[in-house]
């Protein structure tokens, strides 16, 4: 097509933008760049949710009813934890276990993660490269009223109800970036920051930050999609989030977390009232339908960006 695009995605909300762009006619020119913030060990097995997702997503095996996790699924493993005592309170299907068992295997080698997602992921059948912007571990760690928890603990066994005061990511400060992903954006034409969570999700990856002045530096045209629309998420804990760090829940608190790294910021029809304050921060808008419950609605966005992309080209 001759651009290139590079999307950075989280997980669900990742996987939708990245599920339209794959199956637009700008697939081929696609590369992802996920967030492995969430990573964690679980039973003594390395689970990289959102990559995973990703991956299953793009690959049409996806449990769509649950948004994540593998379609046909099976849990006799976990059953067999729970009746030997385990906490089985994080889900992992028993297609899924074999994921996580060849990801840990390969980690004890002492293989690249990124060799090993883009082997997980070549397997699968996505055909489109998968990067990581690290091969350090970063958890994401929050602060709350029960003390500093990890991010699936606060997502999944807490389903998000604790009150956070902090957030980092532990170790991003000092965490290189993997060639992959700075060749990536070195070669982008057009940067989309998928409708993730702007502070765990797209947030876990900038703030690595060989990743974070790549992107700054880049020549490629860089724009985000918010993922509230009318001051909610579709899905998570986005907007909780954003309150819980005394900034707005809305779009432009969003765009506040972009300030200095993007050039426009795309927002849904029922955000419109909110484009002249975006502007405000030395930002273009755009203003479309952004939900995407069917693969048309995601195929029709990630064409719009796109041409969102070439109007402004044509008009440099």
């Amino acid at each position: 097509m001759g651009f290139s695009i590079l999307l950075l995605a989280g997980g669900v909300g990742g996987a939708k933008m990245a599920e339209g762009l794959l199956h637009s006619p700008y697939g081929e020119s696609l590369s992802i760049l996920g967030n492995i913030g969430d990573d964690q060990p679980i039973h003594g097995l390395w689970v990289s949710p959102d990559i995973d997702t990703l991956v299953y997503t793009l690959c049409d095996r996806i449990d769509t009813d649950k948004g994540w996790g593998l379609s046909n699924e099976t849990n006799r493993t976990l059953d067999a934890l729970q009746a030997l005592g385990e906490d089985t309170w994080m889900y992992l299907g028993d297609q899924d276990l074999a994921t996580h068992i060849y990801r840990t295997a390969q980690r004890a080698k002492g293989i690249r993660p990124s060799v090993i997602a883009a082997h997980i992921a070549k397997q699968f059948g996505l055909k489109i490269p998968l990067l990581l912007p690290t091969d350090a571990n970063v958890p994401t760690r929050l602060n709350t009223d029960l003390g500093w928890l990890d991010f699936q603990s606060y997502f999944v066994r807490h389903q998000c109800r604790p009150t956070i005061t902090e957030i980092n990511f532990k170790g991003a400060d000092q965490a290189a970036a993997t060639p992959e992903a700075l060749a990536a954006i070195a070669a982008a034409d057009l940067i989309i920051f998928a409708p993730s969570n702007p502070i765990v999700s797209i947030g876990a990856i900038l703030a690595i930050e060989p990743i974070r002045a790549a992107i700054v530096q880049a020549d490629a045209f860089k724009m985000a999609v918010s993922p509230l629309i009318a001051g909610k998420t579709v899905k998570g804990p986005a907007d909780k989030m954003l309150r819980a760090l005394h900034q707005r829940s809305d779009a432009l608190g969003v765009a506040h977390c972009y300030k200095g790294l993007i050039d426009m910021m795309v927002i849904d029809q029922q955000d419109a009232a909110l484009e002249g304050a975006i502007q405000a921060l030395n930002m273009a808008t755009a203003v479309t339908d952004t939900l995407m419950p069917q693969r048309s609605d995601k195929v029709r966005l990630g064409v719009e960006l796109v041409e969102i992309y070439q109007r402004h080209q044509g008009h440099r």
